[in-house]
């Protein structure tokens, strides 16, 4: 286990993996999901078997489009659940959370159940917010609660770095492997009046607006 992790493990954590299971299609994007939880269970130390794993993702009904939450305990205990995906808003409204993320935190780079702040934040969204958006320590933009955020600027996504804080989100790596976006480190002043979208691997791309 890397020392960034050693000791600080809660006994009830979970891995988690949040997928699109598309009508007839599968997994979208299974691949960067199955790079990033290989990833995550290297860092913690936990063991993994893939095989299992892809044989309880392949038992996934493809009847209509489902939320697959794929959870991975510290002994490697794999659990699945797939309700039917919920519909997608055309838009959200975004405002600034409350709290301050930190950049160095080494819980920010792995998607686990360590997530109290964003749970915190999502717990007392505001009527009429759909996000809110977080600030590292240095005031540059990070993330939102269950989502990436991306900013247009002449056809070309921009998106805050891991240095940033900011979790490396499985839609987030597909959009820069394909060539859509890149890192950029994102102030408050960056997203007034841009093109805004927030988005994850089961929602894609949401186009959003900060509310004044």
């Amino acid at each position: 286990m890397e020392s960034a992790f050693r000791g600080t493990c809660p006994d009830d954590l979970n891995v988690i993996e949040t997928c699109l299971s598309a009508a007839d299609a599968g997994i979208v994007l299974w691949p960067f999901h199955k790079q990033r939880l290989l990833s995550t269970c290297d860092r913690l130390g936990i063991p993994l078997d893939m095989g299992a794993v892809e044989s309880a993702i392949a038992k996934v009904p493809t009847d209509v489009d489902r939320r697959v939450r794929l959870t991975v305990d510290l002994q490697g205990t794999i659990a699945v659940a797939c309700p039917e995906a919920a519909p997608i808003a055309d838009s959200w409204t975004l405002t600034w959370a409350d709290e301050t993320l930190m950049s160095d935190d080494p819980w920010r780079g792995v998607k686990t159940t360590e997530r109290g702040i964003y749970d915190r934040a999502r717990a007392s969204l505001p009527d009429g917010i759909d996000e809110v958006l977080f600030l590292n320590e240095r005031g540059e933009v990070v993330e939102g609660t269950i989502t990436n955020v991306f900013v247009e600027r002449g056809g070309m996504l921009l998106t805050p770095p891991l240095s940033s804080g900011a979790l490396p989100g499985v839609l987030r790596a597909s959009l820069i492997d394909g060539g859509r976006a890149r890192e950029n480190v994102l102030t408050p002043a960056d997203l007034e009046g841009a093109q805004l979208f927030v988005g994850n691997a089961l929602r894609g791309l949401i186009p959003a607006h900060l509310r004044k």
